[in-house]
């Protein structure tokens, strides 16, 4: 596939569906724009979505940007729903709430950095006092 066979997809974009085993308008065609898209994102490179735009552009023979709203709306409901089922890459479940936690640091004043940070000397816990 190149870019004077299909319109809209460039050298680049043609290296990546050469890549992932789409070779012909007939192979496009079979996989469908989000299936192509989610081939090129698990071989793990990271197209935009002007992608899939553009393979529904190249089988529409439209440019990218003609291709309706409604129909590009479509399409990344379907990508991100595809994404969504996509294992994550390193292995580790999705992050979780973030949480920020002060370390002193050591200095000459402790009195000072006692009272800066509430420490409470009995328990040995940073944070505001309660007494």
């Amino acid at each position: 596939m190149s870019a004077l066979k299909l319109r809209n997809i460039g050298p680049k974009s043609a290296a990546w569906l050469r890549q992932v085993g789409l070779r012909t308008r007939e192979d496009l065609e079979a996989a469908g724009p989000v299936d192509a898209f989610m081939r090129v994102r698990r071989a793990g490179f990271k197209p935009s979505l002007n992608l899939l735009y553009s393979l529904e552009g190249a089988l529409r023979d439209c440019h990218w940007q003609d291709v309706p709203e409604a129909r590009r709306q479509a399409l990344v409901e379907a990508a991100e729903a595809a994404i969504a089922l996509l294992p994550d890459p390193r292995g580790r479940p999705a992050a979780g709430p973030v949480t920020t936690t002060l370390h002193r640091q050591a200095s000459g004043d402790d009195a000072a950095e006692d009272a800066a940070f509430g420490d409470n000397a009995e328990d040995g816990l940073l944070g505001p006092r309660d007494d």
